[in-house]
């Protein structure tokens, strides 16, 4: 385990056993199941005790199973997970996944829907007790409420990602049945609880890792006028300029040099995260990553204590779109021999192809490697989620600029986080054109047949160089099925075993789950569900 500046994650733990460690060491002390809220009078140290429930929250609803980072990718067209001999169809979850043919009875959506809330539910309950006076906090009471408030809208913000049309609860006593809201409202409720908490928001971000700070929330804002047009119908690109030039003029974060170390299993304070999920192989469990997407084989090229599940892959079009030369193509995926940590004989050799999602190999198609695992993980990784990160408000900046006609500015930016990945190989192939980013995309979209033959469609993607540098960048980060949504590829495109659906406008956001319709009768089914 690592030694890391992670309070928020380990406070919960410390002061659950501190009780503990007390009663079992004073056998005359007179045992409480708890401590009376009168008696609690907490300080400036306990503030990452209070608030720890809610950040804790935020593993699952990242990385737990089905959470925001398996749907976000699942549904897109760079990661699939295909029946292996080992198992893996689950009823057709995944096949559904791939084909966006899910529903509101599946636990996919389902999942994250109810982690979504959890984390809102839970950020409720601690901003009521600090309200009400259940807990006491006499200095920095406006900065601790603001800063829970911050969370509560980066739950949002997935939920108006992912499910668009839900309730908006602000007040943990309020038992009545919620009403819907739709995904405007909900839009703008998220906006104005940003702008109305940022006074109050820590600019530091040397103490507040893995919280929400000031950049944090600038970036959380930059990221939600990217997708307006998607949510509200309404484009906001001088607004993502706006507030990314004020985090890149803020001076607070910076590029990593080398791409691989912002995934490294001690990226705690990374200078390029703006924003992670902390997690720890003892404390802060829940990052399962090589667990999902590794062959069991490769527990020994780790010397891993645990054996992996093998899942989940790389679609072989994605790899195929890659420059040979950009390191990102090996530092984000696992390919070819993979050899015995020991012995150094080759247990597994990774493939590139993918016969369908129906029926594989257990070594084929390549392997997230991008969270790099350390000699004897556990099933859990040591490895922080960068949910958030430098390069993404770059990234941000130059799309917009690029979609307002300033093309060459937008090249330049890509061009700057491009250099990292052709320092090694080709450092001339870093700097790309405007041309290039407004053409066609590299991947060749079409449907795959059984003998591996590609049914190609036709038609340009508008900025498609420009997606295929998301792709490159962000893989395995939660970000394609956003992405793929704003450029119109989602609705349009087909890839791997998936066309695309009938009705795939409706597709761009899931189903309320089946029994929250059920139990509230002020919800109505987002359409085609």
């Amino acid at each position: 385990m690592k030694i890391i500046n992670k309070i928020i994650l380990g406070s919960a733990f410390l002061v659950s056993i501190s009780f503990a460690l007390q009663s079992c060491l004073n056998l005359d002390e007179e045992v409480y199941s708890e401590v009376l809220a009168e008696n609690f009078r907490p300080g400036e140290r306990d503030i990452p005790a209070i608030i720890a429930p809610v950040y804790g929250s935020l593993r699952a609803l990242m990385m737990g199973w089905q959470g925001h980072f398996d749907v976000q990718e699942e549904s897109a067209d760079v990661i699939v997970t295909p029946a292996r001999p080992n198992g893996w169809y689950d009823g057709g979850t995944y096949v559904r996944m791939h084909q966006h043919t899910w529903t509101p009875l599946q636990w996919q959506p389902t999942n994250l829907w109810n982690s979504s809330y959890r984390s809102v539910t839970t950020a409720n309950r601690v901003i009521s007790q600090i309200e009400d006076g259940e807990i006491q906090i006499s200095e920095g009471r406006e900065a601790v409420i603001a800063e829970l408030k911050g969370v509560r809208a980066f739950a949002y913000y997935l939920l108006l990602d992912n499910h668009g049309n839900v309730p908006i609860v602000t007040d943990f006593r309020d038992v009545s049945l919620p009403e819907q809201s739709d995904r405007t409202t909900l839009y703008n409720f998220i906006i104005e609880e940003i702008e109305n908490v940022l006074p109050s928001l820590s600019q530091d971000a040397s103490n507040t890792y893995g919280q929400m700070n000031y950049w944090v929330a600038k970036t959380l804002l930059a990221k939600i006028y990217l997708n307006a047009e998607v949510y509200t119908g309404t484009p906001q690109w001088q607004k993502v300029i706006e507030v990314c030039d004020e985090i890149i003029a803020g001076g607070v974060y910076s590029l990593d040099p080398v791409y691989s170390d912002v995934f490294h299993w001690e990226n705690q304070n990374n200078q390029e995260i703006i924003f992670a999920i902390p997690y720890d192989e003892i404390f802060g469990q829940g990052n399962t990553v090589h667990m999902k997407t590794l062959d069991p084989l490769s527990r020994f090229v780790y010397g891993m204590q645990a054996g992996p599940w093998g899942g989940n892959c790389a679609v072989p079009q994605f790899i195929d779109s890659y420059d040979a030369e950009d390191g990102r193509l090996y530092d984000t995926w696992i390919q070819g021999p993979q050899r015995h940590a020991n012995t150094g004989e080759v247990v597994i050799t990774y493939r590139k192809e993918v016969p369908s999602i129906a029926a594989t190999a257990s070594n084929d198609g390549y392997r997230i490697g991008k969270y790099q695992i350390k000699p004897s993980a556990t099933g859990s990784l040591d490895n922080d989620f960068p949910f958030f990160r430098y390069a993404d408000v770059l990234m941000m900046k130059a799309e917009a600029l690029l979609r307002t006609g300033n093309g060459a500015e937008a090249a330049s930016l890509v061009s700057e986080v491009r250099t990292r990945a052709f320092a090694n190989t080709n450092p001339a192939k870093a700097t790309v054109t405007a041309a290039v980013l407004e053409g066609n995309s590299r991947y060749q979209y079409g449907y795959q047949n059984l003998d591996g033959s590609i049914d190609l469609d036709s038609g340009v993607i508008p900025f498609g160089g420009f997606l295929d540098e998301l792709g490159w960048e962000f893989a395995a980060e939660a970000h394609r099925r956003q992405d793929l949504i704003r450029f119109g590829v989602f609705q349009t495109k087909s890839w791997f075993n998936h066309r695309p659906h009938p009705q795939a406008q409706n597709k761009i956001i899931f189903p309320i789950p089946e029994t929250e319709i059920n139990n509230n009768p002020n919800l109505t089914q987002n359409p085609s569900y």
